[in-house]
This record gives structure tokens, C-alpha cells and sequence, in this order.
């Protein structure tokens, strides 16, 4: 299976978070999340967060591929993060570091909570290709923790929100070949369990590297355990076809749409 390229994880301008805070510091590395406030948003709020990790196929990308997403939800009245994470490209990093650090942005969010003015038991993890993985690790995976991490904060989001995610490792799947020495233990669609938070998958039906079936595999071994998986193809969309560009436009609107719809039915944005 090829690799997604980086351009999966585009730089989008025009968007400016409302502050940035070091999550992480590892391996001489500052790790940012980058912070959108909703309008009159104080500390003394509780309201629920979203925080989103970017494409790249866990070696390249930028956090602004989800300021625009992250700018409708602080304006639907959440706190919407997008997080910067290590990357193979920039630093030397593998797969298991990528879910790493997506553990260590929730738990900092939690832990943080009081003072950013959100609700801890109101946190979603979200994020595209590479990103949707590391979203869904967070709420399925038991292993890759960092070290210097506070296990008796979870992880574990609310509910996910993923765009053509990589959440498939095993033979069939995304990545096998760079993580099948422990793909067993990092592949979400091989970890669900009951405790696995109600989903939304968001995925272009002509997707050339996720295979299509994944998702429908996905989607009914949720619904086996009694689990929540919302799957919606847009038909004859390849992989990035959700990002916030010119061409894209109509399937940006479309998915955030859909992405609405579903955390209002969740009762995390007012209708």
C-alpha cells in the first residue's frame, strides 16, 4: 500500500487560533495545541472541547488542516483544539509516538480543564487519514503511553469524529507493513470493545488508499458490541476530499454538516 502523501495534511492560511499552549515537551521538542475560544468564552465555563490531529500519513502535516473546522465549532460554541504531534519527517518519530502524543494532548486538555474553561467528561477527539487514527487510538488502544504521562487521567474521548481515518493496520489495512511488528495492538479496528464511544466516519467512496471496506467492516463490528458508528461515503471522493480548499469546498460544507448533526444528536452543540 502506498503512502498517503503529505499534502493530505495541507497547510491551510487565513485562520487564527485564539492562543497556543505547550501540551508536551519530548526529545528536545515543544509540542503545541492550538486553541480556538468560542465568542465570551470564559474560564469560569464548562463547555465541551473537541481537539482535532491532522493527515500526513504519521510523517508529515500541518494542525492548521483543521483551524477551519476548528473556527465553526468555537462559533457553534465548543472549544475546538487542533494539535501538533511528532512526525516522522520533522521528527524522526514512528507510528507509536503519533498515539503517544495524541494520549498526552487529551489527558493535558483534562487536566487543564478548570482553567480553559471546559467540561472534562465533554472531550471528542477528531482528525483526518493518519489524524483519524490517532483519534481512534485514543479511545481503543491500551498500550503507547508516554512514560512520563499521568496514567490516572484518561484518555479515553467522549465520542469520535473521523475523517477517511486509518483506523484498519492490520494485513489488509493502511501501514501494515510499518507497523506489523505490534499491529495488532495498534489497529483501533482490531482494539473496539464496548467501551468504544459513539463514532461518526465521514469517507469518499473511491478512496484509492484506505480500502472502502474497512469502514463498512468497522462500522458493523461497532454495531455488534451495541456501539454508535455513523458511516456516511460521499460518492466518487477520493482521500482528502473533506479539506477546507477552493476545489473542496462543497465536501468541506458537506462534512462539517454532517460533523454538526451528529454532536448536536450527543447534545455538545444546540440545534
Amino acid at each position: 500500500m502506498s503512502h498517503i502523501s503529505s499534502s493530505e495534511g495541507l497547510n491551510i492560511q487565513g485562520f487564527d487560533p485564539s492562543l497556543t499552549r505547550v501540551y508536551k515537551e519530548v526529545d528536545g521538542h515543544a509540542l503545541n495545541l492550538h486553541v480556538f475560544l468560542p465568542p465570551g468564552h470564559t474560564a469560569s465555563d464548562r463547555r465541551p472541547a473537541i481537539i482535532f490531529f491532522h493527515g500526513g500519513g504519521w510523517m508529515a502535516g500541518a494542525p492548521s488542516q483543521f483551524f477551519p473546522h476548528c473556527e465553526y465549532l468555537a462559533s457553534r460554541g465548543m472549544l475546538a483544539v487542533s494539535a501538533e504531534y511528532r512526525l516522522q519527517k520533522k521528527h524522526g518519530s514512528s507510528p507509536q509516538e503519533c498515539v503517544k502524543d495524541g494520549k498526552s494532548a487529551i489527558r493535558w486538555l483534562r487536566a487543564h480543564a478548570p482553567e480553559l474553561g471546559i467540561d472534562p467528561k465533554h472531550i471528542i477527539a477528531g482528525g483526518g487519514s493518519a489524524g483519524g487514527h490517532v483519534a481512534a487510538a485514543t479511545a481503543t488502544l491500551e498500550s503507547f503511553n508516554e512514560s512520563s504521562d499521568d496514567l490516572s487521567i484518561s484518555c479515553k474521548p467522549a465520542a469520535l469524529v473521523l475523517f477517511n481515518p486509518v483506523y484498519n493496520n492490520g494485513p489488509t489495512g493502511y501501514g501494515y507493513e510499518r507497523v506489523k511488528d505490534y499491529w495488532q495492538a495498534f489497529s483501533p479496528a482490531h482494539n473496539l470493545s464496548a467501551a468504544t464511544p459513539p463514532t461518526l466516519v465521514l469517507f469518499g467512496s473511491q478512496d484509492v488508499h484506505v480500502p472502502v471496506q474497512t469502514a463498512e467492516d468497522y462500522k458493523r463490528e461497532m454495531e455488534a458490541l451495541g456501539r454508535r458508528c455513523d458511516l456516511h461515503f460521499y460518492e466518487g471522493q477520493g482521500h482528502g476530499f473533506f479539506n477546507y480548499t477552493e476545489a473542496q469546498m462543497p465536501y468541506y460544507t458537506a462534512t462539517v454538516r454532517e460533523m454538526d448533526r451528529f454532536l448536536a444528536s450527543l447534545n455538545y452543540l444546540v440545534l
